[in-house]
């Protein structure tokens, strides 16, 4: 996902709220207007991918906010930590050593906003579901790790691992896990469309035009039965085309909320607009930034290729000159603040050094400059993306040894089927996490069935450094694997770190919960939300 730091956002210690309400909360928000959370990227829908809200084909942040907050899952983040909580289970837990076999017991009285009941047997469907569609786009990758799904009972689910993964627990928070009904979700195939039928805190209603969501209403579940206690009862999200059209509502006071795609004059704007009754509050965060290469193809095929532009570019660079220091310099997949962490290409390759870089290709006897397009999407990650890649263009060409041109492409649907069909030899992309731990910063992109369809492999990583890890259900315990895996990928540099991003939540001063709106894999957790007297 495209999916967030100097240490998670979820230790409550770092949460200290900048931005408060006077008065109580109790009852905020309930039973007056809704809490409205401006979104800047649309949800649409496309020929590609026709179903942005089907579990099976979403995986990406805007879609997943959506999802968590109609459909359940077994487990769910907590307000704030780690720890997975009970959500449409009552318990759930490894029942042997190895953590290969996962036994959860369902809630009594679950049922669907559509009035059918909720049983074991859904679960299995959903997850089977998931797995027999294996949509390219979706977040299979996420369950690969199940050999089969059990229902005893009506209400017991037993899941059978195929290897051990101790972070399966947290895997069973995500979307891709989301429980759906079975007579309404087709077995084989896609639900098309933006309609959602589930069992979570809200229902939702939506409105379109054309192939795109422009509001989204939720409204409280009367039946819903979990673990979220939702401090209002109606949120309405309006998707905007971009973030200043977003900030501009929020300054109206049309919308309460934004959080996504705010660019670093826009950090710095609305830091100073306490006199329009709107605060920012900054918290840490675990979105990454980083190029990703075909390595198939031919002109990135030699890694020398991609090592060179490891030994040029200079994340210092951009995060001062594009982002205004409402980020950090990255030089390794796996974000600091999670466990295992090592700058492994600042160890490999040091501060930028063109000479270094001609020398790295001059061994590997490629004819300079190296010439290649870098693709982006041009409105999915925040209207700075235009301004990183320029300077990312500019620094390799400046070198002499590289000649890039860009294209942006408008539809993040098409960049995603287009990048997955091997359409782009080098791209730009952005990552929010699923789950909270530093095997999503490695495991989602090498393998089999890898989001970004990349055809590199390797063997240690994929079939000893990976499965080692998630034996230790202690995690610090799976360091040493992470610190091995992240030198591998700075030598073979499949991937490119770049920066890490702060996260920001802007909103109006009535608004209470900003301080818990986002969980510890960058969740809006509108439920928080709740509204007080302004002061």
């Amino acid at each position: 996902m495209n999916r967030k730091t100097l240490v998670l956002p979820a230790l409550a210690g770092l949460l200290a709220p900048v931005l408060a309400a006077c008065g109580s909360t109790d009852g905020a928000g309930e039973g007056g207007d809704p809490i409205v959370v401006g979104v800047a990227t649309p949800i649409e829908a496309t020929k590609a991918a026709p179903a942005p809200l089907d579990p099976a084909q979403a995986y990406d942040i805007d879609a997943w906010n959506v999802l968590q907050g109609t459909l359940q899952t077994l487990l769910r983040l907590p307000r704030s930590g780690t720890a997975p909580v009970p959500e449409a289970a009552s318990s759930c837990g490894f029942r042997d050593t190895q953590n290969e076999q996962y036994r959860c017991t369902l809630r009594s009285g679950l049922k669907f906003s559509n009035g059918h009941a909720l049983t074991a047997e859904d679960v299995k469907f959903s997850i089977d579901r998931m797995k027999t569609i294996n949509n390219t786009n979706g977040p299979v990758s996420l369950l690969e790790g199940i050999d089969k799904v059990e229902a005893p009972s009506a209400t017991e689910v037993v899941f059978h691992l195929n290897k051990p993964d101790a972070t399966f627990p947290q895997k069973l928070t995500t979307p891709a896990a989301s429980i759906v009904d079975p007579e309404v979700y087709p077995k084989g195939r896609l639900y098309s469309g933006f309609d959602v039928v589930g069992s979570g805190p809200y229902t939702l209603k939506v409105e379109r035009s054309g192939n795109r969501v422009t509001k989204a209403l939720f409204t409280a579940n009367p039946d819903y039965k979990g673990a979220v206690k939702a401090k209002n009862d109606k949120v309405e999200m309006r998707f905007f085309t971009d973030s200043a059209s977003t900030e501009r509502a929020l300054r109206k006071g049309t919308v309460d909320v934004m959080n996504r795609g705010l660019s670093p004059d826009q950090v710095k704007g609305l830091t100073n607009a306490r006199d329009q009754h709107i605060a920012l509050q900054e918290m840490p965060g675990q979105e990454i930034r980083y190029l990703a290469f075909n390595t198939k193809d031919p002109v990135v095929s030699n890694k020398a290729v991609r090592q060179a532009m490891a030994q040029i570019i200079n994340r210092s660079d951009l995060v001062r000159n594009v982002y205004s220091y409402t980020g950090d310099p990255l030089f390794s997949m796996v974000p600091t603040g999670l466990t295992g962490h090592i700058n492994s290409f600042f160890n490999k390759y040091g501060n930028p050094n063109a000479a270094a870089a001609r020398k790295t290709l001059r061994q590997a006897n490629i004819t300079t400059p190296v010439k290649f397009t870098l693709t982006y999407t041009t409105g999915h990650y925040g209207s700075s993306t235009v301004k990183e890649v320029r300077a990312l263009q500019g620094q390799l060409n400046r070198t002499k040894l590289f000649d890039v041109s860009l294209k942006g492409v408008d539809s993040w649907q098409q960049f995603r089927t287009d990048s997955l069909d091997g359409k782009y030899s080098v791209f730009n992309m952005g990552w929010f996490p699923d789950i909270p731990d530093a095997d999503n910063y490695v495991a989602p992109f090498i393998g089999k069935q890898n989001f970004l369809g990349s055809p590199y492999r390797n063997a240690k990583i994929e079939s000893q450094l990976i499965p080692s890890s998630r034996q230790q259900s202690d995690r610090n315990a799976a360091a040493a694997d992470f610190k091995q895996v992240q030198d591998i990928i700075a030598e073979d540099v499949p991937l490119l770190p770049l920066w890490q991003g702060k996260q920001y939540v802007a909103a109006r001063d009535d608004i209470t919960g900003v301080e818990w709106a986002l969980n510890s894999s960058s969740t809006l957790q509108f439920w928080e939300l709740g509204r007080g007297v302004a002061d």
